[in-house]
């Protein structure tokens, strides 16, 4: 099939890929370079890098509301328009222009999770199950009907970065089955997205990455898992930023210690006092400095008895 392709982030390069070595790439969309790094140099984004790569027609509008960029697409004339995390809205002359319409996969069990930040927000909700959805776009913020859906066990310990490795190559293996079906006239009708089980999944802003040791710790090891790779929950230890990023929550705690007191350690493990039960914090990453285990920190310096806050 004639395929347009539209995304951004590294979730998206398993389906492009699949698509490349499947089928006709007649062009692929992503957003503009943008500044990163601490030298805010302009830096493209792993969709362009990977279209670049295998030589695929580019095109980074700022915006699809621009009759040049609606008409860039028109000139590809695709059969259908793939969308993989893209972060631009599609307008409905964009929806209308593909002959089978703009499929759009998104990481998540569809109604529950809308939105920018799915994998994340599973996490911090302590979902037991996740999958990628394929649904066929209308005008609504992952509001589309169905088309086809895969689901996974959400591995105990799992992270943001694990959770998407995992759900990354489930949508490509998902998408090619539903293009082949299309292509053959065996896809069933999409079906309508149920009213019920709908959540909202917002972008993570970096404010929210800082631990509040007063929550209990089942919560906070939900955040150390859920913003691991990014953007990371943090600390203070000494007036120094304190990164942590793997921790296991304990039930037992004691209400007479103040919440954020490192009550020692145990099998390499720094044991933190939460809110309520405590959290074994396991890797930490102070700033400027690699990675390493809590009981690597504890050859550096008393920990006993200090307050993270």
């Amino acid at each position: 099939m004639r395929i347009a392709f539209a995304g951004t982030p590294e979730f998206a390069l398993p389906a492009l890929e699949a698509l490349h070595a499947h089928h006709q790439i007649v062009g692929v969309l992503t957003q503009p370079d943008r500044p990163s790094g601490r030298g805010r140099h302009l830096s493209a984004s792993p969709v362009k890098r990977a279209a670049l790569a295998a030589r695929l027609p580019l095109a980074q509008p700022a915006t699809l509301r621009s009759e040049a960029a609606r008409r860039q697409l028109a000139d590809w004339a695709p059969e259908v328009l793939v969308v993989v995390a893209y972060g631009l809205l599609l307008p409905p002359q964009v929806l209308a222009l593909p002959r089978f319409g703009c499929l759009n996969i998104h990481a998540s069990l569809l109604p529950r999770w809308r939105g920018a930040a799915p994998i994340q927000h599973a996490l911090l909700a302590g979902d037991t199950q996740s999958g990628v959805t394929i649904m066929q776009m209308d005008s609504g913020l992952d509001t589309g009907p169905i088309v086809l859906q895969r689901r996974v066990t959400i591995a105990e310990g799992a992270t943001a970065g694990s959770l998407h490795d995992a759900l990354a190559p489930l949508a490509a293996a998902a998408l090619l089955e539903c293009l082949a079906a299309l292509a053959a006239g065996t896809q069933p009708p999409p079906v309508p997205q149920p009213t019920a089980g709908v959540s909202y999944a917002p972008k993570i802003a970096k404010s929210q990455a800082r631990i509040d040791w007063t929550r209990d710790a089942v919560h906070l090891e939900r955040q150390v898992r859920a913003f691991n790779p990014w953007p990371v929950a943090e600390t203070h230890l000494d007036g120094e930023q304190l990164r942590i990023l793997a921790a296991k929550s304990l039930e037992n705690g004691s209400k007479n210690i103040d919440p954020g007191t490192i009550v020692g350690l145990s099998d390499e493990s720094m044991i933190v006092q939460c809110g309520s039960g405590r959290l074994a914090v396991t890797e930490v990453q102070r700033a400027g400095r690699k990675p390493v285990s809590a009981g690597d920190l504890a050859h550096t310096r008393v920990l006993a008895g200090r307050r993270l806050g």
